[in-house]
């Protein structure tokens, strides 16, 4: 009997195996106590089973895991001795290019295949539309995350500078009316272009009518149809004369919300009071890159969250200008359609959650040798068996209708590590008693060896993948990283406009729609990080649809709502089969290494704006990282913009500066002064925090060093990362 059948025996006839001390894990009272009161009840598994199968996995894939992060260094190692070897003369791509594929970096093409994932629910496979990314560590903006499945157009728009504030439209006090009527425009011109009459402008409706299963609008001289019938949905009836109707476009749902009693619709002619559009289709709640957890306490904080939003039952309160405001998940949304039908559309957005990589361990599970585990194998055991209770129902909503668990995996290397993640999730499901292929796996292009290797990764994972996606901040991180000995490297802003991001993008796209992933799975692209700037958002986030992608990351429920617009005005899936019959992006241009044609050219000026940007938006972050915990939020820039940063934008900026530093642009001496003349800005930046730490005049504080340490230590990182020294600070911070 193998370990997998007497795992099962064990949980059929409920026996007790030896318990967790016995066994040899050292598992964190925060952790153990929430699994055994918390998630385990309701699930039919034995405690002790549990972990018994939680070592057994251990002690079969903490190795393995252990075995891929070496042999990432041995070719890094490799591709280091290369360049060094070859320091001074000229760069020869095609002799790089074999070299690449002589140590396995470069892995032998796959042959045609298309994925086979199945059970996949069609927020995925087939409505096109907005994702957000939050750290589920933060129960507040989960829920809300969760709840932008739905939101208002025209609070987004007022609330935003989409709508400009010129002949008095501004947004300071109560409500403006002047403001008011260019959001009623400017929604009304976007029911004309996506729901257009046979007749007339929605400008000058009066009002609708139904008759013979048709919605008509009532114009001053006569009633109009819908160019395309099909469009209209149903109704929903709020009482006291207020209803809503439902259309569709694009495989997504809007509703025009008519209440002539609301102050919003007394002012309109039709009594339109609110459009509401369907926004984030899926979220990833993130254990990863946006939450800061560092030990048992903090993963048992994240895992805690996870369960309510598979059970339905987190709820939060906070405290909003001296109003207690609670949230907790939304409803489904009833209608009825024009034929009579009752229609059910889900309230909350399809979640999946972002398990960490491979390369940390965490504290809150030692081994039975005494060392941490890695924390990507704690994620899978406890994220999957939290989930089961959204496929047993036992909550207040469902997440997947399907039956599957999404998990979206980051930062692999290749194939290989592709594999393990299968693997591991194989292990999981068979421990649990899932069926196999129950756990579906994303997998998110941002590390140069996934990227080479693209169609192999996908290939290894083709009956469980359901995403791929591109991420220029990470990707640029392992970009500069890989290549640290082939020279200094352009700066951030040429890094954008180089070929090799170009083609990367469009690469992923070529790949996954090559693979099958048409009506199947998901393409995403990355994040609009200003959220205040949803007019820059508005206007230029159109490129995300239009090459290809059917999903894409937005920074708030509001942007999602903005963002949705672009997908009523582009059908996915024919910007796709375009696509298709275009010449496949260029590998080789994916290799051409950015580094810089002059260094010399570089004046000083140049290189200290370059350098400063970089230690102000490193500081900017890892000062609340350290310091409060907070692993995503709106950071000011240099220039006082709001970003939202999360370690992928650490990473980038100490691996620029650790490049500099390390060819000799700058000096240690002049990194240090650089991140002391940007800790004052930070400082000031955070003047109304009333729990923010100032690192000046002392710079002698934890989150300071840190900051100094992922600029100067950034080459001997691995992989470029910077969870190492975050982590590390952390937990001393926390002691």
């Amino acid at each position: 009997m193998n370990i997998f059948n007497k795992l099962t025996s064990l949980f059929s006839t409920n026996k007790s195996p030896n318990n967790t001390h016995e066994l040899g894990l050292n598992i964190s009272s925060n952790l153990k106590q929430f699994l055994e009161n918390e998630v385990l009840p309701g699930l039919g598994i034995n405690a002790d089973s549990y972990w018994q199968a939680f070592e057994q996995i251990i002690d079969e894939f903490s190795p393995r895991n252990k075995k891929l992060l070496n042999i990432r260094e041995e070719i890094q190692e490799k591709i280091d001795n290369w360049h060094l070897e070859r320091k001074g003369s000229e760069h020869n791509h095609e002799e790089y290019k074999k070299f690449l594929e002589e140590i396995g970096y470069i892995v032998p093409r796959s042959s045609k295949f298309s994925i086979t994932t199945d059970n996949v629910d069609p927020e995925i496979k087939t409505i096109a539309g907005p994702q957000l990314v939050v750290p589920v560590m933060n129960a507040r903006f989960a829920l809300n995350a969760a709840n932008a499945r739905w939101g208002s157009l025209y609070d987004a728009l007022y609330g935003t500078d989409v709508i400009d504030e010129q002949d008095g439209a501004t947004r300071e006090g109560g409500y403006n009316p002047i403001r008011g009527d260019k959001v009623i425009s400017f929604a009304k011109n976007f029911l004309d272009e996506t729901i257009p009459l046979e007749e007339g402008s929605y400008q000058d409706v009066l009002g609708f009518d139904f008759s013979n299963n048709e919605i008509l609008a009532i114009l001053s001289y006569g009633k109009s149809k819908l160019k395309d019938s099909d469009q209209y949905v149903g109704y929903c009836d709020y009482g006291n004369s207020a209803y809503g109707l439902l259309y569709k476009n694009n495989n997504l749902h809007f509703e025009i919300q008519i209440d002539s009693n609301h102050p919003i619709g007394q002012t309109d002619k039709a009594g339109i009071k609110d459009i509401l559009m369907e926004s984030a289709i899926t979220t990833i709640q993130d254990c990863e890159d946006s939450v800061a957890a560092v030990d048992g306490e903090d993963k048992t904080a994240v895992y805690r969250n996870w369960l309510g939003l598979m059970k339905g039952d987190l709820k939060e309160s906070f405290d909003k200008n001296g109003t207690l405001i609670s949230r907790e998940l939304n409803g489904d949304r009833k209608y009825v359609t024009k034929n009579g039908d009752e229609l059910i559309l889900p309230g909350r957005s399809l979640m999946l959650v972002r398990n960490v990589g491979h390369l940390m361990t965490n504290p809150g599970v030692i081994d039975s040798n005494g060392n941490e585990v890695p924390e990507g194998i704690i994620d899978a055991m406890f994220t999957i068996c939290i989930a089961m209770h959204d496929l047993n129902k036992n909550g207040v909503y469902e997440n997947s209708k399907s039956g599957s668990i999404y998990i979206v995996k980051p930062k692999m290397h290749g194939p290989e590590e592709v594999q393990f993640t299968c693997d591991l999730f194989s292990a999981v499901e068979k421990a649990l008693g899932l069926p196999q292929l129950t756990v579906k796996v994303g997998i998110m292009d941002e590390e140069r060896r996934t990227t080479v290797n693209l169609k192999e990764c996908i290939e290894v994972a083709k009956d469980r993948v359901i995403f791929i996606n591109t991420g220029f901040l990470d990707r640029t991180g392992d970009e500069i990283h890989t290549s640290m000995e082939a020279g200094p490297m352009i700066t951030k802003a040429d890094m954008k406009l180089h070929q090799w991001i170009a083609q990367y993008e469009n690469w992923n796209v070529d790949i996954g729609l090559e693979t099958g992933f048409k009506g199947k799975a998901q393409i995403g692209k990355g994040m609009w990080p200003m959220p205040d700037e949803m007019l820059g958002m508005y206007n230029t986030k159109t490129m995300h649809p239009k090459a290809g992608a059917n999903c894409a990351w937005v920074p708030s429920p509001t942007a999602a709502t903005l963002h949705a617009i672009h997908y009523h005005q582009i059908l996915v899936s024919d910007e796709q089969n375009s696509i298709m019959q275009r010449d496949k992006a260029s590998l080789d241009a994916i290799l051409d290494i950015p580094v810089h044609k002059n260094p010399s050219a570089i004046t000083a000026d140049e290189i200290q704006a370059e350098l400063e940007n970089n230690c102000q938006g490193i500081l900017g972050y890892v000062v609340r990282w350290v310091d409060q915990g907070v692993g995503c939020s709106k950071v000011p820039d240099i220039n006082n913009v709001g970003l939202m940063e999360d370690r992928a934008t650490c990473r980038i900026s100490s691996q620029h500066i650790a490049n500099w530093l390390h060819h000799n642009l700058i000096s240690h001496d002049q990194v240090i002064e650089a991140m002391k003349k940007m800790a004052v800005v930070v400082d000031q930046q955070n003047s109304s925090d009333p729990i923010y730490k100032n690192m000046s005049p002392s710079y002698d504080g934890l989150a300071f060093k840190a900051a100094c340490d992922l600029a100067t230590k950034g080459r001997v990182q691995p992989s470029g990362y910077t969870e190492p020294i975050l982590h590390e600070t952390r937990l001393k911070f926390k002691s």
